[in-house]
């Protein structure tokens, strides 16, 4: 009963006609339009986490190179409070410093390959036959022992290529829209869960198809193969195809965490070559040599903060957050996930300051650490700042945070927001879009995007939203693979979503209420947060 009465009065507050007029500075909003849409240093910036800084794995020296570049940019357009500001506890970093492999028999081929993070190396070039192991249970990797000293080990699975016959890149259609502003709010879970990443569903997705069972034999093999000194294991990047490999990490990162065994990934169409010769019976081998680097004496995960301080008297104390995960993958430069969206925010405060804006309520930006392993840094650094999701008690910002604006789905262009089942904002986000109509379709729906940092804030009872982006191609070339540099971006699409953030930064700043807020979420012990 309770369920159907919460779902009727998030029906009756999504469909009301009773519309609060808010105050709009329409004048303010076309000067930002015209700095963010003509005078955009959104690609500089973009390039100084890309390019100049490589990949951004959290704790590596990339993410550092990217996180000081950040403090400092802020700092030197005049924001406040500039630091690189720790969360808790992440572990070691990890930098991939050489990686060559190539087949050497029955012929040559060089090969496009990306060991997972938090592997260990070869120890020097090491020419290795391959070995096709068979996972069935615990029991078969019998077969095997005293047989893996120096060899490199493919398991025994073809996975099926299937070519592509949609482009990779589109966008949203008027119907696409038109379903997401029609659709109906959900009914609140029991346990209301906000740390399923992206990268979690797809582990679940994965155990899902090849079996849990199947994942542990896995793991017994690599310790047996540490144990007989094999020289690593073949991982093939099947979510991919056509030289685009999909790489994230290949074991424990913790201070305490030993190495993990090398676990190479290669191509889907290299991969089922190699076992389709070994087979046959044919001999094949590799030279591998590959180095990688831990950094394990500074173990806290870091976040970058900065803020532009209220100049009310009244509402000086009260905060509007906008931020975006600053770590990545390593295949990468991590351009689609997420420099694009950490750009676009310090864009959206560039633009602020620039244009002399008197901010009533104080604008801070987070960019995240550890977004990739779990939303940690944003979940540790609301844990710290607003309140536990584990105990719910609230600490003294909880009730000075208005709302918390988040980009995370690419390059695309913003084409409206989700309310994340916030129907009381509905009307007031309409009518921030109406000035913005030239520039975005301003679509507003009930339901969540999930898997990214707002999830952290809304895991506590706080504003915390995402807006909808075009797909482009995030999902089907770049999201977590080689593919996802500079060069993927669209720069138009971004000096847009930059404009839009810097107008719904303003709004919120100047509006005389806070945004309103959901109920209160009950206390979810750590055992309930689980993926």
């Amino acid at each position: 009963m309770r369920k159907i009465t919460v779902l009727l009065t998030l029906l009756f507050a999504f469909s009301s006609g009773i519309i609060a007029q808010e105050k709009i500075d329409n004048a303010t909003i076309d000067k930002i339009k015209e700095e963010g849409l003509k005078h955009s240093q959104v690609m500089d910036i973009i390039f100084h986490l890309t390019d100049a800084s490589g990949n951004r794995l959290t704790n590596s020296a990339g993410y550092f190179r990217a996180a000081n570049y950040a403090k400092e940019k802020l700092a030197g357009w005049g924001l406040k409070n500039a630091k690189l500001d720790p969360w808790g506890e992440f572990g070691k970093g990890w930098d991939l410093e050489k990686s060559y492999l190539a087949i050497t028999a029955p012929y040559y081929k060089s090969l496009e390959a990306y060991p997972k993070a938090w592997c260990g190396g070869t120890n020097g070039l090491k020419n290795a036959e391959v070995i096709a192991v068979s996972l069935k249970d615990s029991a078969s990797l019998d077969e095997y022992r005293g047989k893996l000293k120096g060899k490199i080990i493919v398991i025994d699975r073809l996975d099926i290529y299937k070519q592509s016959f949609k482009a990779d890149a589109h966008r949203y259609a008027d119907s696409d829209l038109t379903k997401m502003a029609n659709a109906l709010p959900q009914v609140p879970r029991a346990q209301p869960n906000p740390n399923d990443t992206a990268a979690a569903r797809r582990m679940r997705e994965q155990m899902a198809q090849r079996g849990g069972g199947q994942q542990r034999v896995l793991a017994l093999l690599k310790e047996l193969a540490v144990k007989e000194g094999a020289v690593a294991i073949l991982s093939s990047s099947n979510r991919f195809h056509d030289g685009t490999l999909f790489t994230q990490g290949g074991g424990g990162y913790k201070g305490t965490d030993p190495e993990n065994f090398l676990d190479i990934v290669i191509g889907i169409e290299d991969y089922n070559t190699i076992l389709r010769l070994a087979k046959a019976g044919t001999t094949v081998k590799l030279d591998a040599d590959v180095k990688t680097k831990f950094y394990p004496k500074d173990l806290q995960g870091y976040n970058v903060i900065a803020e532009i301080p209220g100049t009310d008297p009244t509402l000086k104390d009260e905060i509007v957050m906008i931020g975006g995960h600053l770590d990545s993958w390593h295949t990468g430069t991590g351009a689609t996930d997420n420099a694009s969206g950490c750009a676009v925010m310090m864009e959206a405060l560039r633009i602020i300051k620039t244009l002399g804006i008197q901010n009533k309520r104080t604008i801070r930006i987070g960019l995240w650490g550890g977004e990739e392993e779990g939303l940690l840094g944003s979940r540790g650094y609301v844990k710290k700042t607003f309140a536990d999701p584990a105990t719910m008690e609230l600490l003294p910002e909880h009730g000075k945070l208005s709302s918390y604006f988040n980009i995370d789905n690419g390059t695309g262009k913003v084409r409206g927001i989700y309310l994340q089942g916030n129907a009381a904002c509905k009307d007031i986000f309409a009518q921030w879009f109406a000035p913005l109509k030239d520039i975005t379709d301003g679509t507003i729906t009930i339901s969540n995007t999930g898997g990214t940092d707002h999830q952290s804030f809304d895991g506590v009872g706080l504003p915390g939203f995402q807006f909808i982006q075009d797909p482009i191609e995030y999902d089907t070339r770049t999201h977590h693979s080689n593919m996802d540099g500079y060069d993927h971006l669209s720069e138009d699409d971004l000096k847009q979503i930059a404009t839009i953030v810097a107008a719904f930064v303003f709004d919120a700043s100047q509006r005389d209420e806070k945004l309103p807020r959901k109920e209160l979420p009950k206390p979810r012990p750590a055992g309930q947060r689980g993926f």
